[in-house]
């Protein structure tokens, strides 16, 4: 009698493969869930912050969620600040700056991606070069220019100085170049003209690069500290962070705030999230499709 052996299974050759390759992806799952921790926690902690009690914001060890949760540091700031008048300069600043890079920066990036004109390697040599020049740099000359001009404390003084940036003409031109230019001689050829061509055919190509500058523009210039405290010497248009910052270095008006302070700072971030949420699908578009030409 001869006892048959049933035949074994064949051996998977690429199983060590896909452990390793299981192990990678977990593994660069931690770091990536432990460094949005770090970046998200003290951000958290603000929030958190602002609705504490003096008490439970010097309490050891600290808790993170607030006992009783109180709105008594917002109240206490709108006493201290003027803070709907503040929060209106930040406002007006940083929706004048965008609106002007949008519109200069989108205009001289299609000239530079899709004119010909005399002189066009050296305008976008000078935009490289501006690239590389630090902002801090250009704080007194622009100071000594708006100081001729008399727009010391005025909105103007905010708002001209970065209407438009180095950093903007040069993701405009880089996204204008993908734009097809067979599109652009149709349109001529029917007899469309340049602003026709710019308005109706190349913005609508480049709206993921339009959010992506709002983003970065409304950013930088909501958050500007230097420029605005140097600009403005009537606290009627200091804008939120200088005024929050001013009253911060207020021993008399400060001291033991601290719950006041984060409010303070969750409202300087707020509108700045609530930016970033409603343009991250087309900022998200902009960077997915950044490198396809």
């Amino acid at each position: 009698m001869t006892t048959t052996t049933a035949p074994r299974a064949p051996r998977d050759r690429h199983a060590p493969r896909d452990r390793r390759a299981r192990r990678g992806k977990a593994v660069t799952y931690a770091l990536l869930g432990l460094g949005m921790l770090m970046m998200t926690a003290p951000f958290v902690w603000m929030g958190l912050s602002a609705f504490k009690t003096e008490q439970e914001l010097s309490a050891s060890p600290p808790a993170w969620i607030p006992a009783d949760w109180t709105l008594a540091n917002f109240h206490e700031l709108l006493d201290v600040l003027d803070v709907p008048l503040h929060f209106f300069n930040s406002a007006v600043v940083a929706f004048f700056v965008t609106l002007c890079n949008l519109l200069f920066c989108s205009m001289l990036g299609y000239a530079l991606a899709k004119l010909n004109f005399a002189g066009k390697k050296v305008v976008f040599g000078i935009v490289m070069a501006a690239l590389m020049v630090p902002g801090n740099l250009m704080l007194m000359p622009k100071f000594v220019m708006m100081s001729k001009l008399n727009l010391i404390d005025t909105y103007a003084a905010l708002i001209l100085p970065f209407a438009a940036g180095a950093f903007g003409v040069f993701l405009m031109r880089q996204f204008m170049s993908a734009v097809p230019d067979e599109l652009l001689e149709a349109a001529r050829v029917d007899g469309a003209g340049e602003w026709y061509i710019f308005w109706r055919i190349v913005i609508p190509q480049v709206k993921p690069a339009l959010a992506t500058l709002s983003i970065f523009v409304f950013l930088g210039s909501w958050n500007n500290f230097l420029w605005p405290l140097v600009a403005t010497n009537d606290p009627g248009k200091y804008t939120l962070p200088v005024a929050l910052a001013t009253f911060a270095t207020d021993p008399t008006k400060a001291d033991g705030s601290n719950g006041v302070l984060m409010a303070g700072a969750l409202l300087v971030v707020l509108p700045v999230l609530v930016v970033f949420i409603v343009l991250q699908r087309f900022f998200t578009q902009s960077i997915a499709t950044a490198g396809i030409k």
